[in-house]
């Protein structure tokens, strides 16, 4: 299956102006022959505190937005927004993935970012989901769970590939790249790791997406500016790399 990670930049907390210019990225990322595309951790309002203004409901614009982008151009389409499911609750940061069917699944940012005073704005999610897309189960993070190794090992027997998206900031760089070849290689899974760039509420990002096959290869990577990356997944590679090199059976 081919997947597209889109790395691109964010209007902050302006909606409607990121979901304008996404639309055409995603166009192309269709065009390329993805079948599933992901954009970034809270891809149409940057990663925000400001909750009472961006949260919105599970069946809110945005989800309106991967929902119609994703049937309209017949992929599947990941990305993470503000959900806030009742009135009175805090929002979790959800992952959401709309297929070209119109259905969707969601996971829950199961680590919120205490160091920016995330645990202040989110609650936190309470268990993984790994959803088979076409024939390759994908298991879904976002960004501070990318430094939580027993989520991922975890999951790791029923996965052949981990889809990371981020709003990774430029200054703990070398963490990302680190972590995500790492994941890949324990696993020894894909992993699509797609991560904002620019500036967003006084915070530099600086890209770097990538894509990293079961043997720690890398397939595809990004460097700061927007760009879609694209890759073939395939659980074969998955199930040869663990059959030659049965690791995870010590575990």
């Amino acid at each position: 299956m081919r997947i597209a990670a889109i790395q691109h930049d964010i209007v902050w907390e302006d909606r409607d102006a990121n979901f304008e210019r996404l639309a055409t990225q995603i166009a192309r990322a269709a065009a390329a022959g993805a079948r599933l595309a992901l954009l970034t951790e809270m891809f149409a309002t940057g990663f925000s505190m400001a909750t009472g203004k961006i949260a919105e409901p599970p069946e809110g614009p945005t989800a309106s937005f991967l929902l119609e982008q994703a049937t309209g151009r017949g992929l599947w389409l990941g990305a993470s927004f503000p959900c806030r499911s009742a009135p009175d609750e805090r929002p979790s940061n959800r992952f959401l993935l709309a297929g070209p069917d119109g259905s969707a699944r969601h996971y829950d940012k199961i680590h919120p970012f205490s160091y920016s005073g995330e645990d202040e704005h989110y609650a936190p999610g309470t268990r993984r989901v790994t959803i088979e897309v076409e024939g390759v189960r994908i298991t879904p993070f976002v960004c501070y769970d990318l430094r939580f190794a027993d989520h991922f090992w975890d999951a790791a027997l029923e996965t052949d590939c981990y889809a990371i998206v981020a709003s990774w900031p430029a200054s703990r760089q070398a963490h990302w790249d680190t972590l995500v070849r790492a994941r890949a290689i324990e696993n020894q899974a894909y992993v699509v790791a797609v991560n904002r760039v620019g500036d967003g509420g006084g915070t530099a990002y600086a890209g770097g997406s990538v894509v990293v096959g079961p043997f720690g290869e890398v397939l595809a990577t990004g460097g700061t500016g927007e760009e879609i990356l694209v890759a073939e997944v395939d659980p074969a590679r998955v199930a040869e790399v663990r059959a030659r090199y049965p690791f995870l059976l010590d575990r």
